[in-house]
């Protein structure tokens, strides 16, 4: 639409991240699980604010949850807020004024299938304060809306839809790449031997590679050291699976995205997490992050590395330090002696 050309981007494409969204359309479409997809995409969404606060809540300097200097308001607009309905032109016009950017979904559904979610829900709707029937309200509502379903960039009719199509529906208004940021991948390692993960979403079971654990010279390094890290991942075993490993990320993660997760948890275990399944979690991680996507990595029991006399080197370091400053502590100085 030409109506608010600051939403365009340089290729003439809409923002896939406007400052703020108004979501409106009829009562029992959806507006509700619609809220929820921003929710997760990290906007500060607000339910039938009046309309003459939406100023004051773009003037806040900061919102939970968001970045410093970032903007991201979705505000929920309906029948209740009756004023809104009445001066959505200049509404409009002041938010062009002002250069935000923005853009309105108007969420639909036919009235017979509007008339059968409010009988199933048996909540009453919004316009039939007067004792009017369920469709004689929907039917002044339609006519309260018309010139805001004008204005709207996108009207999604939900008649048919599931409340996850809807979801996706949704989501996909903004582009796949801005979905990759939204999706929080954590990749950690973990050994079997001190237990399984509880909260992954994708495990990788990688102790069919030879373990480095067996060689005297490399067992005290774990998989952040370059010896191991160059055991483990430049042998033509490691190289066939990591080739078939990313071909399956490239094929489940967009599903993720799709579906709206917005956190994923990939587990990499070998038998004591500190050599194979570290080097790979790296790995995987850096992966994940050429492909566009927000990573973080973890080692779940590196802390537990074992050094070359079967010691954990945290104790043996812990013990250095200790050492060291007791040395020092003790030692006297010049001016003292």
């Amino acid at each position: 639409m030409t109506h608010h050309t600051q939403d365009q981007t340089a290729e003439g494409g809409l923002n896939p991240m406007p400052e703020l969204v108004v979501l409106t359309g009829m009562s029992g479409a959806g507006r509700t699980e619609a809220m929820h997809v921003f929710e997760d995409l990290g906007y500060f969404c607000v339910d039938n604010l009046p309309v003459n606060l939406i100023d004051d809540l773009l003037a806040l300097d900061g919102f939970p949850g968001q970045s410093e200097g970032q903007r991201r308001i979705a505000v929920v607009v309906d029948a209740r807020n009756m004023g809104f309905f009445r001066d959505v032109g200049d509404e409009i016009a002041h938010f062009e004024e002002v250069g935000l950017t923005y853009r309105i979904i108007f969420l639909d559904a036919s009235d017979e299938k509007l008339v059968a979610r409010y009988k199933a829900s048996r909540r009453r709707h919004p316009l039939c304060g007067d004792g009017a029937s369920v469709i004689q309200g929907i039917e002044r509502e339609r006519d309260m809306l018309c010139q805001l379903r004008d204005n709207a960039d996108h009207v999604i009719d939900t008649t048919d839809m599931l409340p996850q199509e809807l979801r996706r529906e949704v989501q996909g208004l903004f582009d796949d790449r801005e979905g990759r940021r939204e999706l929080s991948v954590t990749v950690y390692s973990f050994g079997f031997k001190h237990g399984a993960p509880v909260d992954a979403d994708l495990v990788m079971d990688v102790r069919f590679l030879p373990n480095p654990y067996y060689d005297p010279k490399l067992r005290s390094y774990t998989g952040l050291d370059a010896p191991v890290r160059d055991y483990v991942l430049y042998r033509p075993e490691t190289e066939e699976f990591l080739k078939r490993w990313r071909a399956l990320l490239d094929c489940v993660m967009p599903g993720y995205v799709a579906e709206g997760k917005q956190q994923l948890a990939i587990g990499v275990g070998c038998t004591g997490g500190q050599h194979r399944s570290v080097a790979l979690a790296e790995a995987t991680g850096d992966y994940l992050k050429s492909r566009g996507y927000r990573v973080s990595t973890a080692h779940r029991d590196l802390k537990l590395a074992e050094g070359s006399d079967g010691r954990l080197v945290a104790d043996d370091e812990a013990e250095r330090e200790g050492a060291e400053g007791a040395r020092g502590a003790g030692a006297p100085t010049k001016a003292e002696g």
